[in-house]
Protein backbone atom coordinates (compact mmCIF):
# COMPACT_ATOMS: atom_id res chain seq x y z
CA UNK A 1 0.00 0.00 0.00
CA UNK A 2 1.86 3.11 -1.16
CA UNK A 3 1.82 6.30 0.88
CA UNK A 4 3.37 9.74 0.75
CA UNK A 5 5.19 8.75 3.95
CA UNK A 6 7.15 5.96 2.26
CA UNK A 7 7.95 6.39 -1.46
CA UNK A 8 10.86 3.96 -1.09
CA UNK A 9 10.55 0.70 0.77
CA UNK A 10 12.61 -1.99 2.48
CA UNK A 11 11.59 -5.39 3.84
CA UNK A 12 12.99 -6.16 7.29
CA UNK A 13 12.50 -9.39 9.28
CA UNK A 14 9.20 -10.28 7.61
CA UNK A 15 9.58 -14.02 8.23
CA UNK A 16 9.20 -13.98 12.06
CA UNK A 17 6.05 -11.88 11.84
CA UNK A 18 4.56 -14.08 9.14
CA UNK A 19 5.44 -17.26 11.05
CA UNK A 20 3.80 -15.89 14.19
CA UNK A 21 0.75 -14.86 12.18
CA UNK A 22 0.49 -18.28 10.54
CA UNK A 23 0.70 -19.97 13.96
CA UNK A 24 -2.12 -17.78 15.25
CA UNK A 25 -4.18 -18.37 12.15
CA UNK A 26 -3.62 -22.10 12.53
CA UNK A 27 -5.13 -22.00 16.02
CA UNK A 28 -8.02 -19.96 14.63
CA UNK A 29 -8.54 -22.56 11.92
CA UNK A 30 -8.64 -25.42 14.44
CA UNK A 31 -11.23 -23.58 16.51
CA UNK A 32 -13.31 -22.81 13.44
CA UNK A 33 -13.19 -26.43 12.29
CA UNK A 34 -14.43 -27.60 15.69
CA UNK A 35 -17.29 -25.10 15.53
CA UNK A 36 -18.10 -26.09 11.95
CA UNK A 37 -18.48 -29.72 13.06
CA UNK A 38 -21.31 -28.61 15.34
CA UNK A 39 -22.76 -26.09 12.90
CA UNK A 40 -22.57 -27.03 9.18
CA UNK A 41 -23.73 -23.50 8.35
CA UNK A 42 -20.18 -22.28 9.07
CA UNK A 43 -17.38 -22.91 6.58
CA UNK A 44 -13.65 -22.28 6.68
CA UNK A 45 -11.41 -21.68 3.69
CA UNK A 46 -7.84 -20.57 3.24
CA UNK A 47 -5.15 -19.72 0.74
CA UNK A 48 -1.38 -19.57 0.47
CA UNK A 49 0.57 -17.92 -2.33
CA UNK A 50 4.06 -17.20 -3.55
CA UNK A 51 4.40 -14.30 -5.97
CA UNK A 52 7.33 -12.71 -7.77
CA UNK A 53 6.03 -9.22 -6.85
CA UNK A 54 3.25 -7.99 -4.57
CA UNK A 55 1.38 -5.59 -6.87
CA UNK A 56 -1.57 -3.68 -5.40
CA UNK A 57 -3.68 -1.34 -7.53
CA UNK A 58 -0.90 -1.13 -10.08
CA UNK A 59 2.11 -0.42 -7.85
CA UNK A 60 4.61 -2.76 -6.20
CA UNK A 61 4.48 -3.20 -2.44
CA UNK A 62 7.82 -5.03 -2.30
CA UNK A 63 10.13 -2.98 -4.55
CA UNK A 64 9.69 -5.72 -7.16
CA UNK A 65 10.82 -8.46 -4.76
CA UNK A 66 8.94 -11.75 -4.12
CA UNK A 67 6.24 -12.07 -1.47
CA UNK A 68 4.82 -14.91 0.62
CA UNK A 69 1.12 -14.54 1.39
CA UNK A 70 -1.53 -16.47 3.34
CA UNK A 71 -5.11 -15.97 4.46
CA UNK A 72 -8.10 -17.57 6.16
CA UNK A 73 -11.81 -16.86 5.84
CA UNK A 74 -14.76 -17.93 8.02
CA UNK A 75 -18.18 -17.63 6.38
CA UNK A 76 -21.75 -18.27 7.53
CA UNK A 77 -24.50 -19.52 5.25
CA UNK A 78 -26.25 -16.17 5.75
CA UNK A 79 -23.43 -14.53 3.77
CA UNK A 80 -21.67 -12.89 6.72
CA UNK A 81 -17.92 -13.53 6.73
CA UNK A 82 -14.64 -12.50 8.34
CA UNK A 83 -11.13 -12.95 7.00
CA UNK A 84 -7.50 -12.22 7.72
CA UNK A 85 -4.72 -12.09 5.12
CA UNK A 86 -1.01 -11.35 5.40
CA UNK A 87 2.00 -10.59 3.21
CA UNK A 88 5.52 -9.29 3.54
CA UNK A 89 6.04 -5.74 2.26
CA UNK A 90 9.02 -3.49 1.59
CA UNK A 91 8.48 0.15 2.53
CA UNK A 92 10.79 3.07 3.32
CA UNK A 93 13.63 2.16 5.71
CA UNK A 94 12.56 4.74 8.29
CA UNK A 95 9.12 3.12 8.67
CA UNK A 96 10.50 -0.35 9.51
CA UNK A 97 7.37 -1.81 7.88
CA UNK A 98 7.99 -5.41 6.90
CA UNK A 99 4.55 -7.05 6.96
CA UNK A 100 0.93 -6.25 6.17
CA UNK A 101 -2.19 -7.81 7.67
CA UNK A 102 -5.66 -7.19 6.23
CA UNK A 103 -8.71 -7.80 8.46
CA UNK A 104 -12.10 -7.91 6.75
CA UNK A 105 -15.70 -8.22 7.94
CA UNK A 106 -18.49 -8.24 5.39
CA UNK A 107 -21.45 -9.84 3.65
CA UNK A 108 -21.56 -11.53 0.25
CA UNK A 109 -24.42 -13.18 -1.60
CA UNK A 110 -26.89 -13.13 -4.47
CA UNK A 111 -29.25 -10.15 -4.68
CA UNK A 112 -31.02 -11.14 -7.92
CA UNK A 113 -30.74 -13.62 -10.78
CA UNK A 114 -27.15 -13.50 -12.07
CA UNK A 115 -26.31 -10.60 -9.72
CA UNK A 116 -24.05 -10.79 -6.67
CA UNK A 117 -22.98 -8.25 -4.04
CA UNK A 118 -20.04 -8.12 -1.62
CA UNK A 119 -19.83 -5.28 0.92
CA UNK A 120 -17.15 -5.16 3.59
CA UNK A 121 -15.00 -3.10 5.91
CA UNK A 122 -11.29 -3.71 5.39
CA UNK A 123 -8.57 -2.67 7.85
CA UNK A 124 -4.96 -2.54 6.65
CA UNK A 125 -2.48 -3.00 9.49
CA UNK A 126 1.33 -2.73 9.51
CA UNK A 127 2.80 -3.98 12.81
CA UNK A 128 6.03 -2.74 14.40
CA UNK A 129 6.31 0.43 12.33
CA UNK A 130 7.82 3.70 13.55
CA UNK A 131 4.98 5.71 11.96
CA UNK A 132 1.23 5.06 11.89
CA UNK A 133 0.49 3.51 8.48
CA UNK A 134 -2.75 1.73 9.49
CA UNK A 135 -5.99 2.66 7.76
CA UNK A 136 -9.52 1.42 7.07
CA UNK A 137 -11.59 1.24 3.88
CA UNK A 138 -15.22 0.54 2.94
CA UNK A 139 -15.53 -1.72 -0.12
CA UNK A 140 -18.36 -2.83 -2.38
CA UNK A 141 -18.34 -5.12 -5.43
CA UNK A 142 -21.24 -5.91 -7.77
CA UNK A 143 -20.88 -8.96 -10.03
CA UNK A 144 -22.95 -10.13 -13.00
CA UNK A 145 -22.99 -13.76 -14.10
CA UNK A 146 -19.83 -14.26 -12.00
CA UNK A 147 -17.72 -12.96 -14.89
CA UNK A 148 -18.12 -9.18 -14.77
CA UNK A 149 -17.61 -6.87 -11.83
CA UNK A 150 -17.58 -3.27 -10.66
CA UNK A 151 -15.81 -2.36 -7.41
CA UNK A 152 -15.71 0.85 -5.37
CA UNK A 153 -13.60 1.50 -2.26
CA UNK A 154 -13.74 4.63 -0.11
CA UNK A 155 -11.62 5.80 2.81
CA UNK A 156 -11.10 9.06 4.67
CA UNK A 157 -7.65 7.70 5.62
CA UNK A 158 -6.55 6.81 2.10
CA UNK A 159 -3.13 5.11 1.99
CA UNK A 160 -2.55 5.88 5.65
CA UNK A 161 -3.10 9.63 5.24
CA UNK A 162 -5.70 11.92 6.83
CA UNK A 163 -7.37 12.56 3.48
CA UNK A 164 -10.11 10.99 1.34
CA UNK A 165 -9.56 8.57 -1.50
CA UNK A 166 -11.93 6.69 -3.82
CA UNK A 167 -10.84 3.67 -5.84
CA UNK A 168 -12.89 2.23 -8.73
CA UNK A 169 -12.36 -0.86 -10.86
CA UNK A 170 -14.21 -2.65 -13.66
CA UNK A 171 -13.18 -6.11 -14.73
CA UNK A 172 -14.11 -9.27 -16.58
CA UNK A 173 -13.00 -12.85 -16.83
CA UNK A 174 -13.04 -15.04 -19.95
CA UNK A 175 -13.16 -18.78 -19.17
CA UNK A 176 -11.60 -20.88 -21.94
CA UNK A 177 -12.37 -24.21 -20.26
CA UNK A 178 -12.49 -25.62 -16.73
CA UNK A 179 -8.73 -25.12 -16.31
CA UNK A 180 -7.82 -21.96 -18.23
CA UNK A 181 -9.22 -18.44 -18.05
CA UNK A 182 -8.18 -14.85 -18.74
CA UNK A 183 -8.97 -11.83 -16.60
CA UNK A 184 -8.73 -8.12 -17.40
CA UNK A 185 -9.36 -5.09 -15.19
CA UNK A 186 -8.97 -1.32 -15.30
CA UNK A 187 -8.86 0.83 -12.18
CA UNK A 188 -8.76 4.52 -11.33
CA UNK A 189 -7.72 5.88 -7.95
CA UNK A 190 -9.04 9.35 -7.07
CA UNK A 191 -6.31 10.74 -4.80
CA UNK A 192 -6.50 14.48 -5.41
CA UNK A 193 -6.93 15.17 -1.69
CA UNK A 194 -3.80 13.13 -0.88
CA UNK A 195 -1.41 13.85 -3.77
CA UNK A 196 -3.18 16.59 -5.77
CA UNK A 197 -3.54 14.07 -8.57
CA UNK A 198 -5.17 10.74 -9.41
CA UNK A 199 -3.96 7.79 -11.47
CA UNK A 200 -5.16 4.88 -13.60
CA UNK A 201 -3.86 1.36 -14.07
CA UNK A 202 -4.73 -1.81 -15.96
CA UNK A 203 -3.92 -5.50 -15.70
CA UNK A 204 -4.29 -8.62 -17.84
CA UNK A 205 -3.93 -12.11 -16.37
CA UNK A 206 -3.71 -15.66 -17.68
CA UNK A 207 -4.69 -18.27 -15.07
CA UNK A 208 -4.29 -22.04 -15.15
CA UNK A 209 -6.21 -23.95 -12.45
CA UNK A 210 -4.98 -27.38 -11.40
CA UNK A 211 -6.86 -29.87 -9.22
CA UNK A 212 -4.48 -31.70 -6.87
CA UNK A 213 -4.79 -35.16 -5.34
CA UNK A 214 -5.50 -33.59 -1.93
CA UNK A 215 -8.49 -31.71 -3.42
CA UNK A 216 -6.74 -28.38 -2.91
CA UNK A 217 -7.06 -25.99 -5.85
CA UNK A 218 -3.78 -24.78 -7.34
CA UNK A 219 -3.62 -21.74 -9.63
CA UNK A 220 -0.70 -20.56 -11.73
CA UNK A 221 -1.10 -16.90 -12.65
CA UNK A 222 0.82 -14.59 -14.98
CA UNK A 223 -0.20 -10.91 -14.88
CA UNK A 224 0.92 -7.88 -16.86
CA UNK A 225 0.48 -4.57 -15.01
CA UNK A 226 0.66 -1.00 -16.34
CA UNK A 227 0.02 2.43 -14.84
CA UNK A 228 -0.18 5.94 -16.25
CA UNK A 229 2.43 8.66 -15.71
CA UNK A 230 0.58 10.07 -12.70
CA UNK A 231 1.21 6.83 -10.79
CA UNK A 232 4.91 7.09 -11.58
CA UNK A 233 4.95 10.70 -10.35
CA UNK A 234 3.25 9.66 -7.10
CA UNK A 235 5.10 6.43 -6.32
CA UNK A 236 8.23 6.59 -8.46
CA UNK A 237 9.36 4.61 -11.49
CA UNK A 238 10.56 1.70 -9.34
CA UNK A 239 7.08 1.05 -7.92
CA UNK A 240 4.73 2.07 -10.74
CA UNK A 241 4.89 1.75 -14.53
CA UNK A 242 4.90 -1.59 -16.36
CA UNK A 243 5.77 -4.93 -14.74
CA UNK A 244 5.10 -8.67 -14.98
CA UNK A 245 3.99 -10.68 -11.96
CA UNK A 246 4.07 -14.47 -11.73
CA UNK A 247 2.32 -16.27 -8.86
CA UNK A 248 1.27 -19.68 -7.65
CA UNK A 249 -1.65 -19.92 -5.21
CA UNK A 250 -3.24 -22.83 -3.38
CA UNK A 251 -6.77 -22.62 -1.96
CA UNK A 252 -8.34 -25.11 0.40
Amino acid sequence: MPSSHHPFRRREAAAPLLLAACAGLGLLALGANAHAAESPAVSLSGSAALTSDYVWRGSSQTQGDPAVQAGFKIAHSSGVYASVWGSNVEFAPDTHASSEFDFTVGWAGKVADHWGLDVNVLHYRYPSTTVDLNWTELNGTVTWRDNYWLSLAYSNQALGSKERGLYSQVGTRFPVNDAVRFEAAVGHYFLDDVYDRSYSHGQLSAIWAVKTASNANLELRLTAHATDRNAERIFGDSLAGSRIEAAVQATF
